[in-house]
């Protein structure tokens, strides 16, 4: 643990030994990964020394979905879908890329990305939806015109048959089981009404967002070290002289794609320079 004496750091407890020491970096990461060494103890050892800790929580995480929906899709892997997060019938945010279907739910960039905000919103448990846009450059008039074209060409094939020219393999039985269409009806036969449904889950697909995947498997961790009771300009304690905040122990966590490494950087480089700086002023 952390020696702090008078609101000053005098040293740490290590392997039950005391070592002296008038500046002290916390850097242990997260929480997440333990693989890698993440334990949390860091955010013991904040506590223990008097700072406020955020509730620590998993970010960048695969979401779980209800029902058996994505059960046969595990795998498969979409690449340009826009993805909508929904709390409580309203949009909160919105990703476009890639996405994977899991045994459990649904993963990939535009999932992790996501995954912050439908994790805060089903702790205050709230109704968590994800949307997906199966065809984001089309519009619904020329989704609509591609369908009628699509069933005109081949309209003596089964509508199963058809659709495989519009979705992958593993998702069309998904498609007509919550569209309600007959895979076996001829594509030529198919009524407006009927496509109009089709048309609407190709735009409009949901998901609804009942959990999601355990700290050990996130990214990151949400939650730490207040940043209110931290000094962005130098990463010291503004509670304890000579304490110093290196990356994820702090509340802090960024989108996926390197911003958290970079956090990590930044924050690991301002506080070593910090820290020196304040030995050598003696």
């Amino acid at each position: 643990g952390i020696i702090v004496e008078q609101g000053m750091v005098r040293g740490v407890f290590c392997q039950g030994r005391r070592i002296s020491a008038r500046a002290v970096i916390l850097a242990t990461g997260g929480a997440s990964y333990p693989a890698t060494g993440s334990t949390g103890d860091g955010y013991r050892m904040a506590g223990a020394a008097g700072h406020r800790i955020v509730p620590v929580r998993p970010a960048l995480v695969p979401l779980v979905t209800g029902g058996d929906v994505t059960s046969g899709m595990a795998g498969l892997r979409l690449r340009n879908t826009g993805v909508r997060l929904v709390v409580d019938s309203r949009r909160r945010a919105r990703q476009f890329g890639e996405l994977e279907f899991t045994d459990h739910g649904v993963s990939g960039p535009t999932v992790l990305t996501l995954s912050g905000a439908a994790v805060d919103a089903l702790r205050q448990a709230r109704r968590v939806e994800l949307v997906l846009d199966l065809k984001p450059a089309l519009d619904e008039g020329r989704l609509d015109a591609r369908l009628q074209r699509d069933f005109a060409r081949r309209a003596r094939e089964p509508l199963a048959s058809v659709l495989r020219g519009l979705l992958p393999r593993q998702m069309v039985p998904v498609c007509l089981k919550l569209t309600g269409l007959p895979p076996d009806r001829a594509a030529g036969q198919v009524r407006s009404g009927q496509r109009r449904r089709l048309r609407s889950w190709l735009k409009d697909f949901r998901l609804q967002v009942t959990g999601h995947r355990p700290l050990a498997e996130a990214i990151v961790t949400a939650g730490g070290v207040d940043l209110r009771e931290v000094d962005s300009r130098t990463m010291q304690s503004r509670l304890v002289a000579g304490l110093f905040f290196a990356g994820e122990v702090l509340d802090l966590q960024g989108d996926t794609g390197g911003y958290n490494l970079q956090a990590a950087f930044s924050t690991g480089w301002l506080a070593g320079r910090s820290a020196a700086a304040l030995l050598q002023e003696g």
